[in-house]
C-alpha cells in the first residue's frame, strides 16, 4: 500500500493544487469583476441566434455539417499525436499506413471543399 501511495502521491498533489488554484481564480474573477449584463453581453454571438430563444428552434443543416466536419478532423488529430510520438520506433508499415490514412482524409477534405460544404452564405 505504501508503494502505491508514493507512486501516485505526485498526481494527487497535482490535482489538489490545480483544483485549489482553479477555485481561487474562479472566485476572484467572480468577486473582482462587476457582473452587469449589458446589451453586448446578452446579444447573439458565434451561432447567430439569440441566446434566450426557444430551445426547440430549428437549426440550419449547415451547423450540423460543420459540427460533423469538425469531429472528423478532430479525430484525425487524435490519431496524429500518438503516431508522431512513436514515429522513430514504428516499422515502415506503420509509417505508410498512417500516410495512406492521411491521404484518404485529404481526398475527403478536397471533395467536401469542391462540393461547397465549407462555404457559408
Amino acid at each position: 500500500m505504501k508503494l502505491i501511495f508514493t507512486e501516485y502521491s505526485a498526481i494527487l498533489i497535482f490535482f489538489a493544487i490545480s483544483s485549489l488554484l482553479s477555485s481561487v481564480i474562479f472566485l476572484l474573477s467572480y468577486f473582482i469583476i462587476p457582473q452587469k449584463a449589458d446589451q453586448e453581453k446578452v446579444s447573439a454571438y458565434e451561432c447567430g441566434f439569440n441566446p434566450f430563444d426557444d430551445a426547440r428552434a430549428t437549426f440550419d443543416i449547415r451547423f450540423y455539417l460543420v459540427a460533423i466536419l469538425f469531429l472528423i478532423f478532430d479525430l484525425e488529430i487524435s490519431f496524429l499525436f500518438p503516431w508522431s510520438l512513436v514515429l522513430g520506433e514504428i516499422s515502415i508499415l506503420g509509417f505508410w499506413s498512417m500516410i495512406v490514412f492521411l491521404v484518404i482524409l485529404t481526398i475527403g477534405f478536397i471533395y467536401e471543399w469542391f462540393k461547397g460544404a465549407l462555404e457559408w452564405e
